[in-house]
């Protein structure tokens, strides 16, 4: 265990983007709440009435509501500490932001789509 603390210490240390945060989408939160408390027993924090986090999970993550159709369910975010640098990056390697860099209580982030086709995103603290 203090070998995996201290990995991920150096690789946050060292500026790389480690994956940080998982979000689903959900068309029903309350639902959602119930089935995975349940049955995993994750923890959940309200955050208005479209968004939900959870943690006892082994990574945290959260859950958007939706009325849309889910065909991909799960946002894979990245944390890195220079959202700027490290979207010029991105973009330079062939990605597109499909959305630009916001703020949201906590930090900001942006989404992009890989060459693949996958919508990741990168958020940091404010």
């Amino acid at each position: 265990m203090a070998t995996h603390v201290k990995l991920k210490t150096a690789m946050i240390m060292n500026n790389n983007t480690p994956i940080n945060y998982i979000e689903f989408k959900s068309t029903d939160l309350e639902t959602t709440k119930a089935f995975y408390s349940g049955v995993f027993g994750w923890t959940f924090t309200d955050y208005g009435d479209g968004y939900i986090a959870f943690t006892e999970s082994g990574i945290e993550g959260g859950f958007e509501l939706t009325q849309e159709p889910i065909v991909n369910g799960a946002l894979v975010v990245l944390h890195h500490n220079d959202l700027k640098a490290i979207k010029e990056k991105i973009i330079a390697a062939g990605a597109k932001i499909n959305i630009d860099i916001f703020s949201f209580p906590g930090g900001s982030r942006f989404h992009f789509i890989d060459p693949s086709g996958n919508e990741l995103a990168v958020w940091c603290e404010e």
